[in-house]
């Protein structure tokens, strides 16, 4: 662990917090992050393309930086990589359609606020148009200014899910969403020769056949390992960009609480965390507290998924890459909403890929795992008072208060919650809250952890000390000791035993009558001296 010295030449700057206008950052004195370069590189490599990236990931900053390099704003780009990487003499028409604002509760709403947009570009290019369909209009503002400009036209789409997102909880609505959307962009197709440059950019990627049906040259590169960071800031724009904001904060707490967002190639932060982390100066789930993903956790509960598979789930590339209203897997729908991310890209010898995901990091896993508790019975009181005392209970070592805490822990799930929610039947129940509940922590875990004796269910590093953890549950409510002998069995303290830390072995024994912990063993090794 390092922190950062300070330097008497760095000179700090604004921070560019909730600002998307490249020209406000440029002609401000705010920090800037240059990704004209990567911009002016997929211009080059071809004509349309989609992306998909979480919320709050600088992806409408890259949108308008497209805009200004369309429209041969260059003295913006003074100093900058796209400098002496563009065309200035060539200017295109833009038409920007931002779906980022407000909330859109049906296909009428939805409508009015196309043709707004609509009507808003073409003001803006100087055309009138006279076809009063959606699909028309669109297909006559794109031909116009065309004409009008004597340039082939560029479409920016920002956000173009978002109408479709805000609705999942009602899939009517959200399918007249999805209806109307693929109405307007359908255009793209037909109009193909009129444009120059197509970017379509959201947190979602709907299958083709559900809203882009026939636009098969729309290359999507939200996987593509050239392009993992187009969007977000790299470790080097964090230690160069960023340098007068590092000294007093910890270089590696920085990297373990917001780094990590990977898409098979440059791992990147966050910006919305790194932003508010240098002005508040202390470390915070700001993302995560942007959005309440109800949605998310209700699935997640609904489909049983158990809990300490989430930093280990796999997917494929057609698995990962869309989703529909009538079928949302909750892989997809937690890989590209930004709570797990790409750890291994892995080419069979078939040639299909597959993708292990896991935690971006701490942040996510730690705030994933507490609203999860809610959902699998745990009361958040309940869930905050055990968390304390867990904690310290960890830190001192301390085995009568460890399986007090988690005693407690179980014991606070109402018997109503078993009585009506068919969760109760789950296999992976005490499982997923006993993961649940230490990930909450934010604590260095390790699910599955291997040795070459086997897999332990659970490592914990804390404190300076290693936790072993193997659980099982009981059909009655009668301990058998199977847990602490299987540690001892499997020899799964040897990995450890070397590390110069106590390692504390923690056998746990739930029956399936009591429900809660009948069986609590423990064992601690003592540390083998090494030279």
């Amino acid at each position: 662990m390092n922190t950062v010295e300070a330097s008497s030449a760095l000179v700090r700057r604004q921070l560019p917090i909730g600002i998307q206008n490249l020209r406000e950052i440029r002609e401000g004195d705010y920090y800037y992050v240059d990704k004209s370069g990567w911009a002016a590189d997929l211009v080059g490599a071809g004509k349309a393309f989609f992306l998909s990236r979480p919320r709050r990931f600088g992806k409408s900053l890259l949108v308008d930086t497209f805009q200004e390099l369309f429209e041969a704003n260059a003295p913006l780009f003074k100093g900058l990589a796209a400098e002496h990487r563009w065309n200035w003499t060539q200017r295109h028409p833009v038409i920007r359609l931002d779906f980022s604002e407000g909330m859109l509760r049906g296909r009428a709403e939805l409508d009015e606020r196309i043709r707004d947009l609509l009507d808003d570009n073409a003001s803006a290019l100087g055309v009138q148009c006279q076809r009063q369909s959606i699909h028309g209009r669109f297909a006559e503002l794109i031909r116009q200014a065309h004409d009008r400009h004597g340039a082939t036209v560029v479409v920016l789409v920002d956000e173009y899910d978002k109408p479709i997102l805000d609705n999942l909880e009602t899939p009517a609505i959200a399918r007249e969403m999805r209806d109307g959307l693929r109405n307007l962009y359908s255009v793209l197709k037909s109009t193909d020769p009129h444009l120059k440059f197509v970017f379509l950019t959201g947190v979602s990627k709907f299958s083709k056949v559900s809203l882009f049906s026939g636009l098969n040259n729309l290359r999507d590169i939200t996987l593509d390992a050239r392009w993992s960071a187009l969007c977000g800031y790299t470790d080097d724009d964090v230690d160069t960009v960023f340098a007068p904001e590092l000294p007093g904060l910890n270089r590696e707490e920085i990297r373990r609480w917001y780094n990590g967002y990977n898409w098979g190639g440059t791992s990147v932060y966050n910006p919305f965390d790194v932003l508010l982390l240098f002005d508040r100066r202390e470390f915070h789930p700001y993302w995560f507290e942007t959005g309440t993903p109800t949605f998310l956790v209700d699935l997640l509960a609904r489909e049983a998924v158990f809990s300490p598979r989430l930093d280990r789930m796999c997917g494929d590339l057609e698995l990962l890459s869309t989703f529909d209203v009538e079928h949302i897997a909750p892989e997809a729908l937690l890989f590209q909403a930004g709570y797990l991310t790409v750890h291994e890209k892995q080419v069979l010898d078939n040639g299909d890929t597959v993708y292990t995901l896991g935690y971006p990091n701490r942040e996510v896993e730690s705030c994933l795992n507490r609203v999860l508790l809610p959902a699998y019975g745990v009361p958040r009181q309940v869930a905050l008072a055990s968390r304390m005392a867990l904690l310290g209970a960890l830190k001192s070592a301390d085995a009568v208060a460890i399986r007090a805490g988690l005693h407690a822990l179980f014991a606070g799930i109402p018997s109503d919650w078993y009585r009506s929610n068919p969760l109760a039947g789950f296999e992976g129940h005490y499982a997923s809250v006993f993961y649940s509940h230490l990930a909450g922590l934010g604590l260095d875990l390790r699910v599955e952890d291997a040795t070459n004796h086997g897999r332990i269910d659970l490592t914990l590093r804390f404190a300076g000390r290693i936790f072993i953890f193997e659980f099982k549950v009981l059909d009655g409510d009668r301990p058998d000791g199977s847990a602490l002998a299987q540690i001892r069995a499997k020899g799964y303290a040897d990995k450890y035993r070397s590390h110069g830390q106590p390692v504390h072995l923690i056998g746990i024994e739930f029956g399936r009558v009591a429900r809660n912990l009948v069986g609590f063993e423990t064992e601690t090794l003592n540390a083998i001296a090494t030279e």
